[in-house]
């Protein structure tokens, strides 16, 4: 296992234990208020809805620049690998070579697109309480 897919692995992992208990806070939260949610409460689900808008633009703003960035490092190491400027003559890249390249790309793009998310869940988590040893406010 690689050392970026290890970190996909850790911020999967995180974020199971993290999404349902934010959940659970926010649906009872949700539920207590009943149709005249208190100030704080409104405050709370503000929030929640402009959190959720600002991660997925993130996510999604960071998943298209790394997607990029792996594009063009995927055709330098061709043109790298066929003997530019000597295309005349290409050595293409091994299907392993290849195949590693392009799930080193995809897990980085995956792992961009993540981190948005799950920086907020986490801190979500600790914030209303959810991780044990986090202090509620």
């Amino acid at each position: 296992m690689t050392r970026s897919s290890r970190s996909l692995a850790t911020q999967l992992t995180e974020m199971a234990i993290a999404v349902p208990q934010v959940m659970a806070h926010r649906l009872t939260r949700l539920a207590r208020a009943g149709p005249t949610p208190s100030a704080r409460d409104r405050r709370e689900f503000d929030l929640m809805s402009a959190e959720k808008t600002a991660a997925f633009s993130e996510s999604w703003a960071a998943m298209w620049m790394q997607a990029w960035v792996a594009q063009q490092q995927l055709a330098f190491g061709w043109l790298r690998s066929s003997g530019w400027p000597f295309v005349f003559m290409p050595r293409l890249p091994s299907a392993a070579t290849s195949r590693a390249q392009l799930t080193r790309a995809g897990l980085g793009v995956l792992g961009k697109g993540l981190a948005p998310v799950h920086r907020r869940a986490v801190a979500n988590a600790k914030r209303l309480g959810g991780v044990s040893g986090a202090k509620r406010r």
